[in-house]
């Protein structure tokens, strides 16, 4: 009896491994989906069907165009401004020089704008930060506009922030984004 109970389990092990192809009941060997129309074991196991090329792109009847781009305005140069500046808009370029206690930054007029600048610490701090507080800059009538920072603490990490607030607004009503700032400054 023990050994009937080993033996079926081991003679129905082929019919399971080998499907009803064991018992002479699948397709003929050689017809598709065979085990002799298989691949190989370690061979490819994609089927790639034969066709055709894809049709080249026809011409359009208008020609080619050339890719839609936003429109690009650079600020105007004026003409007795002797030194050039290099503008990346919306960035306005900055000179900081560091003195006792004070920054002097330098930039060029935009716009005939009015300006805000501050000095803003950059050690870290835990916590709220400080505020800062905005000094206001009239926009003058030369190529350049100047402004000092003082009362600083010598010896401290600084970043100069400029704001051009009057610099108009988009179609949308977004005021320009005209600014600038400086990298890290440390006052004497």
């Amino acid at each position: 009896m023990r050994f009937r109970r080993l033996m079926l389990p081991l003679l129905a092990l082929p019919i399971a491994l080998g499907g009803c192809g064991a018992l002479g009941l699948g397709p003929p060997a050689g017809a598709p989906g065979s085990a002799a129309a298989t691949p190989e074991p370690g061979g490819d196991w994609i089927v790639v069907a034969p066709g055709s090329a894809t049709p080249s792109p026809a011409p359009s009847r208008l020609g080619s165009r050339a890719p839609v781009l936003p429109p690009v305005s650079f600020l105007p140069v004026r003409p007795g401004c002797a030194k050039s500046w290099i503008v990346n808009p919306p960035l306005i370029p900055i000179e900081v020089v560091p003195g006792a206690r004070r920054l002097t930054v330098t930039w060029p007029r935009q716009q005939d704008s009015d300006y805000r600048i501050t000095a803003v610490r950059q050690p870290l701090i835990a916590g709220a930060q400080p505020d800062y507080t905005w000094q206001n800059v009239a926009a003058g009538t030369g190529c350049t506009v100047t402004a000092t920072i003082t009362g600083l603490d010598p010896g401290v990490p600084y970043v100069v922030w400029l704001d051009a607030p009057n610099t108009g607004h988009e179609l949308d009503g977004a005021r320009h984004p005209y600014s600038g700032r400086s990298g890290v400054v440390y006052p004497r």
